[in-house]
């Protein structure tokens, strides 16, 4: 599956950071848009419907805030975790994971800039 995968921020400091706006960026069923730089990391926006591929990213945890809809995570070895609204998890480094939403799902994600959204490896 091809994704829709932008690394640049959408706003920058002092601006006003609309959700709703920002799910407006692309019609693709599964985005990304980082919408900010805070430091060394970065605030990303995913509108996902359907599934990720299996990756992992090998120097960086990657944090997952669900605003709308429900994110299942699946990991290696490990039960699927659930997220649903106001509800995140940290995915730590070099653990294999996998997003899906079947039913589609808006989430936040904080991580460092240098992390590749698509891992390391698939």
């Amino acid at each position: 599956m091809e994704y829709d995968i932008k690394m640049t921020p959408v706003y920058g400091s002092l601006e006003k950071i609309s959700i709703a706006d920002a799910k407006k960026l692309s019609n693709h069923p599964w985005f990304n848009r980082t919408l900010c730089e805070v430091n060394e990391s970065v605030v990303r926006i995913g509108v996902f419907n359907g599934e990720f591929h299996w990756h992992s990213h090998d120097k960086e945890d990657e944090f997952f805030f669900v605003i709308e809809g429900t994110l299942a995570i699946e990991v290696e070895n490990k039960e699927t975790i659930e997220l649903k609204a106001n509800e995140g998890t940290v995915i730590p480094k070099g653990v294999r994971h996998r997003p899906l939403a079947a039913y589609g799902a808006t989430v936040l994600m904080v991580e460092s800039k240098s992390i590749a959204p698509i891992g390391d490896e698939r």
